[in-house]
């Protein structure tokens, strides 16, 4: 049953591709060529760049091309093809052009929740796809985070060439205390998206030849790599404001978003790295006297009230149906403006 299921998959992507080729439609040719029903190969590098080639020409080309890919991945049944297509978003966010990355950042218009319509993919037909099926539920939610975090630090930072330590500290020296919460609240539950990868299923995949599922786990390594630099730029930011630039409210939030790093399983794992660990100790302990520093002077009352707040606050993060809304234009990394540090003055000055 399933070899006749890969044998349809073949002649479905032959002649798609043959039809494509008769209406000399060179975007959608190169598309299915990305995004085959072969369930053990992952895109070639040769189809892959092909794809994101058509960034190379006018916003029209980008615009149709992220078009024809989000409609396949939305229309798909068949488990390699969505986690195939989702291949394909996961490089244009780390290696698109800027005009490609636009389209995609601002599809679909109304965003919402389950921005990639993914959460309920099925695919039964064989046990292989059963299992690849989790993989897509889960890539698809990560990827859904990976754009909202983009949104909420203003630009793609996973995979930039400008991304080097110098520029995130930099660009971290420049944010108001209260965006260098929210983009390290945002970091976090990245992180928490890669801690949901599937696991049961992995190694019997895996074993099975599946350069699929290795090709996903690789890249979401490459990622973790970039999520650790910003949020560690922010951990020695962080550092620098505690001689009284935080007030008693971004204090006790501070802590509890290092609190939430030391207690986070994946981080603990992959984190091996000791100063890390020890800066981040440091800062918290600090916070936490600044907080209660300023709790003193400004009276006891207050610790209650920001808890019930940043309860209530979570509560629509988890609950909101428009994360895609409220959102920061996206910046070129070459067009980045340039701030006064947020140490020095409390309010922002471009130059």
């Amino acid at each position: 049953m399933a070899k006749l299921r890969d044998l349809i998959g073949v002649v479905k992507d032959k002649a798609s591709q043959s039809k494509a080729a008769l209406l000399s439609k060179r975007a959608t040719l190169t598309l299915l060529r990305a995004t085959s029903h072969d369930s053990f190969t992952p895109p070639t590098p040769k189809h892959l760049s092909t794809l994101l080639s058509s960034g190379d020409g006018s916003r029209a080309t980008a615009a149709a091309a992220v078009e024809l890919l989000m409609d396949r991945l939305q229309r798909t049944h068949n488990s390699a093809v969505a986690l195939k297509c989702l291949i394909a978003v996961h490089h244009i966010v780390k290696r698109g052009t800027f005009i490609l990355q636009d389209q995609l950042s601002v599809f679909p218009a109304a965003g919402g929740r389950n921005y990639l319509k993914l959460s309920d993919f099925r695919d039964n037909t064989t046990p292989t796809s059963w299992q690849l099926s989790s993989w897509v539920r889960f890539y698809a939610q990560y990827i859904e985070q990976l754009l909202c975090t983009s949104r909420t630090l203003g630009l793609f930072f996973i995979g930039s060439p400008h991304s080097n330590d110098g520029s995130r500290e930099e660009r971290a020296s420049g944010l108001t205390n209260a965006d260098l919460l929210e983009e390290t609240d945002s970091l976090l539950t990245l992180i928490d998206e890669i801690g949901r990868k599937p696991s049961d299923s992995s190694a019997s995949i895996s074993n099975n030849g599946n350069k699929l599922v290795e090709e996903i786990a690789n890249l979401l390594e490459e990622d973790w790599d970039c999520i650790m630099k910003e949020v560690w730029a922010r951990v020695k930011e962080f550092r620098e404001r505690l001689l009284g630039c935080l007030s008693f409210g971004e204090a006790v939030e501070l802590v509890c978003e290092l609190k939430r790093m030391e207690e986070n399983k994946e981080m603990r794992k992959m984190v091996v790295e000791g100063r890390f660990w020890d800066v981040v100790r440091e800062v918290k302990e600090k916070a936490d006297l600044e907080a209660h520093k300023e709790e003193e002077e400004g009276g006891g009352g207050r610790r209650v009230k920001l808890y019930d707040f940043r309860n209530a606050r979570r509560r629509h993060r988890a609950s909101e149906s428009d994360r895609f809304v409220k959102v920061k234009p996206f910046l070129h990394p070459e067009d980045s403006l340039r701030f006064h540090s947020g140490r020095i003055l409390s309010s922002v000055t471009v130059h």
